[in-house]
């Protein structure tokens, strides 16, 4: 079952709350304009308002998160001495979710004054104009990535995210707990995120933190796979490469057994392979997964081994009908 999510509100004051750690951390904090704080950002774009001081407003991308760095922060000076607040005045004329200055830079009096009017709140960074740039687009960028919920299981195998599809009761969470003890790590359990990066790439994560690396098992009920199994056993995200659909055996169904027919299963635009694995007594699901799991990173490696497999049963034939040829009815003696 597949839920789509309903769109993000995403304020001025959630960029600054962001719980961000270390090469991603984007050190905003509200220097004015903080009556402004709840504005919505909706585009995950910048725009550097050089020409907007300069006086050209046609095509100003007043929509987008305006970012100064020490150009625009020079220019500002210079109208400052010249007097010259009136372009400053008809910049926040426009609907500006925020302005952003790069390299601690605080701009002049009269600029807070115009943007306390606006309610347009100002954020500083200590960050350069080019590294902040390049964190807050990858920010943006997976904040604003197109999503949906799905239930299944999200699992890492073998370095590959494998995401774990069937009906309720045929063994999802059973499987995965499996793959767990044999030293491969839980993504997400129930319910998993999916969002699109780069319009070809699917992150999946649980859809709760709090939640996530927690699994249910019926007759057994609600596990902690971090305290049973260690930290070791459980990872926040993981993209998705491969899909495997479990579903009960059915002996009226033809299932692939050559592997030849490639299958692919659409998520935001993005297909991914597909595997149909059918469940019953005596079958090891769990090393099924395995198996394919490093079938799959051959096959990226540049290895089919159906592909090869039927190439030598098609060159095995033709040299045994050569033969027969060859060696007639009237050649034997």
């Amino acid at each position: 079952m597949i839920m789509f999510m309903a769109e993000r509100r995403f304020t001025v004051l959630d960029l600054i709350d962001i719980d961000l750690k270390e090469h991603n951390s984007l050190n905003l904090h509200c220097i004015g304009g903080r009556k402004g704080l709840t504005q919505e950002i909706n585009i995950p774009d910048l725009n550097r308002p050089g020409l907007a001081l300069a006086g050209f407003y046609e095509s100003f991308a007043h929509q987008r998160i305006q970012l100064f760095g020490r150009g625009e922060f020079a220019y500002l000076r210079k109208l400052e001495k010249e007097g010259e607040d009136a372009t400053i005045r008809r910049m926040f004329s426009y609907s500006i979710p925020c302005c952003i200055f790069t390299h601690n830079l605080s701009p002049h009096r009269d600029f807070f004054e115009a943007a306390e009017k606006a309610q347009c709140p100002i954020l500083q960074t200590d960050l350069g104009s080019a590294e902040f740039s390049a964190r807050i687009t990858r920010i943006l960028t997976e904040i604003f990535a197109p999503r949906q919920s799905i239930h299944g299981v999200l699992v890492e195998v073998y370095g590959l995210g494998i995401l774990i599809l069937g009906d309720s009761g045929v063994g999802k969470s059973e499987t995965a707990l499996e793959l767990i003890k044999q030293g491969h790590r839980l993504v997400a359990d129930d319910v998993v995120d999916i969002h699109c990066v780069n319009g070809n790439i699917l992150m999946g994560a649980g859809a709760n933190k709090i939640i996530g690396h927690h699994m249910e098992i019926r007759g057994l009920g609600i596990i902690n796979v971090t305290h049973l199994f260690g930290v070791g056993a459980i990872r926040d995200r993981k993209q998705i490469q491969l899909v495997v659909v479990l579903e009960e055996w059915d002996s009226a169904k033809t299932y692939d057994r050559l592997g030849t027919e490639e299958k692919v299963m659409e998520f935001l635009g993005v297909s991914i392979p597909k595997l149909e694995i059918p469940v019953k007594p005596g079958r090891n699901i769990p090393t099924i997964i395995e198996t394919a799991a490093m079938n799959e990173r051959l096959k990226k490696m540049g290895y089919n081994a159906a592909r090869e497999f039927n190439q030598n049963i098609l060159k095995w034939i033709e040299s045994d009908a050569a033969r027969s040829v060859y060696f007639g009815s009237d050649d034997i003696i």
